[in-house]
C-alpha cells in the first residue's frame, strides 16, 4: 500500500492530510496502473462522533492512504478556538475533481442504483462505468459483503467509488486492501457521486464556505437527517472545544 502519508494533522483524535485537493487529485492520478489497492477516506462529523464510540473502526481510517477532512464546520470552528486544523478537502470535491480527468478509465461504483448511474454515465460517456449494488445492512449479511469485495478485486478497475455509507465503505474498503490481489484507487466518498449525477442538489457555494452545508442537506431530508444533524454531530463540537481547552492548559 502506497505510504505518502507526510503531512498530516492530528485533531479530534484523527490524524488527517493536510494537502490541498489538487494535490490529493494529481497524486491519484499519477498511481500505476495495477498499483495494489489503496484507498481515500473523508471523515465528517458524523464519522468522527461514530469513532469516538467505536475505537475498533480507527483502524479503518489509519489504513487509509489519505485521510481528509470533510467538514468546513469542523474546519472553520477549529480556527475560532485557534487550533491548527488540515485543510479541508470534501468527498464531494474530490469526486468531481476526479470524474472530470477519468474519460477512458474503467470506474466501478458501489452502491447507487442503476437508474442513478445511468443519470452518471450520461453527464459522462467516456468513462467505463461498473456497478455493483449491493443489498442494505452489508454489514451484517456476510455473504453480501464477500460479493462486493470480491466484484472490486474481479473488475480490476483503475478507481472505485465506495457510495455505500459509513461505516460500511470504510470496512470493505479496509478489507479490500489486505488482499494481495486487489488492485486500483478506491474513494469512500458516501453520496458525493449523486452530485455529479445531477440526481442529488447540492447546497449553493456560498453556504458551502460558510459551512452550511449540513443545514442545506437538513432542510433537504429532514426526517432522515435530523438526528444526526441536530443531536448526535453536535457533540462533535464539543469534542472540539475540550481540544482547545486541553491544549491551551498545557
Amino acid at each position: 500500500m502506497d505510504t505518502v502519508r507526510a503531512a498530516t494533522i492530528r485533531l479530534l483524535d484523527v490524524e488527517f492530510d493536510d494537502r490541498r485537493l489538487e494535490e490529493i487529485v494529481e497524486t491519484l492520478l499519477a498511481r500505476p496502473q495495477q498499483a495494489r489497492f489503496a484507498y481515500v477516506v473523508t471523515p465528517n462529523a458524523d464519522h468522527i462522533e461514530r469513532l469516538s464510540r467505536m475505537p475498533p473502526l480507527q483502524a479503518a481510517y489509519r489504513g487509509a492512504m489519505f485521510c481528509l477532512l470533510d467538514s468546513q464546520l469542523i474546519g472553520l470552528c477549529a480556527d475560532r478556538l485557534g487550533l491548527r486544523r488540515p485543510q479541508v478537502v470534501t468527498g464531494a470535491d474530490l469526486t468531481a475533481s476526479l470524474l472530470s480527468r477519468l474519460d477512458g478509465r474503467r470506474v466501478a461504483v458501489l452502491g447507487m442504483t442503476a437508474h442513478h448511474v445511468g443519470a452518471l454515465q450520461a453527464r459522462y460517456p467516456c468513462v467505463r462505468f461498473l456497478h455493483h449494488q449491493p443489498p442494505m445492512g452489508l454489514l451484517h449479511d456476510l455473504p453480501a459483503f464477500r460479493r462486493a469485495r470480491d466484484f472490486i478485486r474481479m473488475q480490476q478497475a483503475d478507481f472505485i467509488f465506495f457510495a455505500v455509507g459509513s461505516p460500511v465503505q470504510e470496512l470493505l474498503a479496509y478489507a479490500i486492501a489486505t488482499r494481495l490481489d486487489a488492485t486500483g484507487t478506491g474513494l469512500c466518498i458516501g453520496g458525493a457521486l449523486e452530485y455529479c449525477a445531477g440526481t442529488r442538489q447540492r447546497a449553493p457555494r456560498w453556504m458551502r464556505r460558510r459551512g452550511l452545508e449540513w443545514f442545506y442537506r437538513l432542510l433537504q431530508e429532514p426526517h432522515r437527517l435530523a438526528r444526526r444533524y441536530l443531536i448526535t454531530d453536535p457533540k462533535v463540537l464539543l469534542f472540539l472545544a475540550l481540544e482547545a481547552y486541553r491544549r491551551k492548559a498545557r
